[in-house]
């Protein structure tokens, strides 16, 4: 029992060894999307914090939403931050299953390129909406009467700076078209649709989403409009970002689908296995050729040789 421990436990750290090789070598090559993509963060928090200093509470507008939803109260509107932080949660787990996990269809870096890219694009356009209009809050913090409705003047420039995470991410007013969480959520979901390997998991995380959904104009944190504008605009913007990033890897093929450029053409695919098994890039050299009992046969076409050596 021991010996097959410690068997088990020395391919587990071969394995994780050796993903973490290849994650390492993956992140020297594409380490600028990431960061790039952890300062757009930065900025998206930075305008929400400055949006923020704007704010002026007023009147809660009229929304469909309020009416069918019942209100959850102020003592219950984490129920919505719970859902949100366990689909987050798990998302992160899942990108560094392949660590740990012997089925591995993604690399981690990877996957986290394509979904910083599609956050980038989403909150470029969460920005210019919510600095167009500043609706008057419906979150509790946000109305009239609150403290927290509108920021004081700041002292200094580093006061912006730090936003003051997370507090101030969770006591935000003023950056409401559309919805971030929605935003978050939305595209986790649809990364491990295209990625994900279990049907039921798929299923249960459109069901969260859409309780999020449900949770965010129950607790009165958005209008219902930021969240069906996020719906849509998400999803759009996940789809046509999508079409233009190169595909992902195919982990099955090996080490080989590291080193060779990916694309959607299937031509390009086809020219890059070809020249990997030793044929030239030429289609001419793709035909099939058989040489039985010295003669050539190409495209059902034979040629004796011993006819073409004689001259005949």
């Amino acid at each position: 029992m021991s010996f097959y421990i410690g068997r088990e436990a020395s391919k587990f750290c071969k394995r994780f060894c050796a993903e973490i090789t290849t994650e390492v070598n993956l992140l020297a090559e594409n380490w600028k999307y990431i960061l790039g993509g952890l300062i757009c963060q930065y900025i998206h928090g930075l305008a929400a914090r400055g949006v923020h200093y704007i704010h002026r509470p007023g009147p809660t507008l009229q929304d469909v939403g309020f009416f069918l939803l019942p209100e959850l109260g102020q003592d219950r509107a984490y129920i919505s931050e719970t859902l949100f932080t366990f689909i987050f949660l798990s998302f992160v787990l899942w990108t560094f299953h392949p660590f740990i996990l012997k089925s591995k269809k993604i690399y981690t870096v990877l996957i986290w390129c394509r979904v910083f890219a599609f956050l980038v694009g989403c909150q470029f356009l969460r920005i210019i909406t919510f600095y167009s209009t500043q609706l008057p809050g419906p979150n509790y913090h946000c109305r009239e009467g609150s403290k927290l409705a509108t920021l004081p003047r700041p002292d200094s420039v580093l006061e912006v700076l730090l936003i003051n995470f997370p507090r101030g991410v969770l006591y935000g007013c003023g950056d409401l078209i559309f919805s971030s969480h929605m935003i978050f959520s939305l595209v986790f979901v649809r990364t491990y649709q295209k990625y994900g390997t279990r049907r039921f998991i798929k299923q249960c995380a459109w069901l969260a989403v859409v309780i999020q959904s449900l949770l965010i104009v129950a607790s009165r944190k958005h209008y219902t409009v930021d969240i069906v504008v996020a719906w849509y605009t998400v999803n759009l913007v996940v789809f046509f970002i999508d079409k233009k990033l190169p595909e992902l890897p195919d982990r099955s093929n090996g080490a080989a689908a590291l080193f060779l450029p990916v694309t959607k053409d299937n031509k390009t695919k086809e020219e890059n296995h070809k020249l990997l098994n030793g044929n030239s890039g030429d289609s001419a050299d793709w035909r099939p050729r058989t040489q039985i009992n010295g003669k050539i046969m190409e495209e059902g076409i034979v040629v004796h040789v011993e006819a073409v050596i004689n001259g005949v």
